[in-house]
């Protein structure tokens, strides 16, 4: 029966066997070339296994972290997230074709009106160590015959508790795009009968993007606040790969002018 290498037996299995390979060490100059020459094929046998062991061990230690809420936030930040799709694994791991109005998870879904949808949406392992997202998430557009392509992004509840038009949201992403396309975002707010939209474009000159959302300049009722949501549009989808990396919301106030 194999026992923990973290439990207390493991434990002084590994160091009974660190004990001997280091004595082993130390009795090189006296053993006998027959003994010397067995112990050094076991020796060799072992350092392949450690090895490979480890090579692999390294890799998934430096991958990013599953749920990870981790990321550079602006001094003040009062609110941060990081939607479930980049943090954690979906029920679903893709949609293909993916049709309108289809929830991916409960914080992201994808809308269109094309008739004929050749779009796929999936959610994959982020494999850089450069990247603080456990997950991206790839929407490739084949054939499009639709006049709008957008992600809705669910945000929750809490980002509206204490929201005053003296925040700025910021949504950050890491994106890239097989070509050339523009991206554009629009924050939602309800607040009473109301919907303040305010749209803005997700700069392409590098993958890290961000964009920041002035309430000041809003009709925002911060009283009645009560949901908040993102569109994430893409323009001229069709034959484009868009590969979200990573993407993040933080809420903060306003400098003191």
């Amino acid at each position: 029966m194999p026992f923990s290498p973290t439990g207390p037996i493991g434990k002084f299995l590994q160091r009974r066997q660190i004990a001997r390979w280091r004595q082993d060490a130390k009795d090189v100059s006296g053993l006998a070339l027959g003994e010397l020459n067995a112990r050094n094929e076991h020796a060799r046998k072992l350092l392949r296994h450690v090895g490979l062991f480890k090579a692999a061990a390294d890799s998934r230690l430096a991958l990013p972290r599953i749920g990870s809420s981790a990321f550079p936030q602006p001094p003040g930040t009062d609110w941060a997230w990081r939607p479930k799709p980049w943090s954690s694994p979906a029920m679903i791991k893709g949609l293909a074709p993916a049709l309108t109005k289809t929830d991916f998870t409960d914080e992201l879904a994808i809308f269109h009106d094309c008739k004929h949808p050749e779009i796929t949406l999936r959610q994959s392992r982020n494999m850089r160590d450069v990247d603080l997202s456990g997950y991206i998430i790839d929407l490739e557009t084949f054939h499009f015959d639709g006049s709008y392509l957008s992600l809705v992004i669910e945000v929750p509840q809490a980002s509206c508790e204490g929201l005053e038009k003296n925040h700025l949201i910021q949504l950050a992403a890491v994106i890239e795009r097989t070509c050339p396309t523009t991206i554009y975002a629009r924050l939602n707010v309800k607040n009473g009968p109301n919907t303040e939209q305010i749209l803005m474009t997700l700069p392409d000159d590098k993958p890290e993007t961000h964009v920041e959302f002035d309430l000041a300049y809003s009709g925002l009722n911060e009283r009645r606040a009560e949901r908040m949501w993102v569109d994430i549009m893409i323009e001229s989808p069709a034959m484009n790969k868009v590969t979200f990396r990573d993407l993040t919301m933080c809420r903060y106030p306003r400098a003191d002018i």
